[in-house]
């Protein structure tokens, strides 16, 4: 069995906010499996924020950079077609990382095999039990040590990972949850679906006055997906002895050149014996089983939900990358082939 696919590649490096110009399609023949190797026909896939600093000629924190002229990668739910390998059979279901283009080959080494888990939609391989989710729960438990009744501040709080990490705090006991977003809708989907107890659109003034006035109390935890002024804004409101996981920085991600002046308040830090410690989900690969006994039975009992935007279409993959980045969805972006 040999098939032709599909495949994006990227064909210049943006100065800026990218374009549909940065991206070109192709069609790359994939032979019959080898041993050792499956055939899988892509069905989801995930286009996330990091993969804007993989588009440079050095990526910060992903550790490297996407090649010109090559298949790209991305996590991916893919259903094996065929396999010459004993533990993969044709109909699995697997995750792997081969992504941007509509089959490939891989080796069981290469791939996880995805349990069916009743209740629970495929999708969510993706966002809540995939590494959208396992960011948010390892911010929270290990890196910001969560407890039951402190307050928290999560910024992009629509995106991926804010809308797993407030669902999640609330089923860890957290007490006033604020978050930030990009528009009055968001900001009501985040009150009113998703269990925040207050949200600001951050372009309604300065961050740090918004966040003062949405937990005048101050707060004991930041989950930080922006950096820049919102940054700055969580260290001001944190309370002595705060924590903030750091997992990425939106604020930055276009004009990696001329980083935000923010945060101007970084000795706070050390005035208020803060603990600010990035967060970057490879490292924590082996939580993933704890995860899925966490959410697995929340998800079926209908107290957390993946929160997802879903397009339609292979063809429509550097379009929803590009609306992502330009803060367009809620919850997790995911491309349906």
């Amino acid at each position: 069995m040999t098939i032709t696919a599909r495949v994006v590649h990227q064909v210049a490096r943006p100065d800026g906010f990218p374009t549909p110009d940065h991206f070109a399609f192709l069609e790359e023949v994939v032979p019959a499996p080898g041993p050792g190797q499956a055939l899988v026909e892509n069905l989801f896939f995930s286009v996330d924020p990091y993969m804007r600093e993989l588009m440079d000629e050095a990526g910060l924190t992903s550790g490297g950079s996407w090649q010109l002229h090559s298949p790209l990668e991305g996590r991916t739910i893919g259903r094996v077609l065929a396999s010459a390998d004993a533990s993969l059979a044709a109909g699995d279901f697997v995750f792997h990382r081969q992504g941007w283009r509509t089959h490939a080959l891989v080796r069981a080494s290469e791939v996880r095999l995805l349990p069916r888990y009743e209740g629970v939609p495929l999708t969510a391989h993706l966002s809540l039990l995939g590494g959208t989710g396992l960011t948010a729960y390892v911010a929270l438990t290990r890196t910001a040590r969560l407890q039951p009744g402190e307050d928290l501040f999560i910024s992009a709080a629509a995106g991926g990972v804010g809308t797993a990490a407030g669902q999640i705090a609330r089923l860890l006991g957290a007490g006033r949850i604020v978050g930030s977003a990009g528009s009055p809708a968001k900001v009501d989907r985040l009150v009113t679906d998703l269990g925040f107890d207050v949200a600001f659109d951050y372009h309604d003034g300065p961050v740090p006055q918004l966040l003062a006035a949405a937990a005048p109390d101050g707060l004991d935890v930041a989950l930080e997906n922006v950096g820049g002024d919102h940054l700055e804004a969580a260290i001001g409101s944190l309370r002595e002895f705060g924590r903030i996981a750091w997992v990425g920085a939106i604020a930055q991600y276009h004009s990696l050149q001329s980083p935000p002046p923010a945060p101007r308040n970084l000795y706070d830090v050390v005035g208020k014996s803060l603990r600010l410690e990035g967060v970057l989900v490879r490292n924590h690969r082996d939580v993933q089983g704890e995860l899925e006994d966490f959410l697995v039975p929340h998800i079926r009992a209908g107290r957390i939900r993946p929160a997802e935007t879903v397009i339609d279409g292979f063809d429509n993959i550097v379009a929803a990358f590009l609306a992502m980045l330009r803060g367009e969805n809620v919850g997790k972006m995911l491309v349906r082939a």
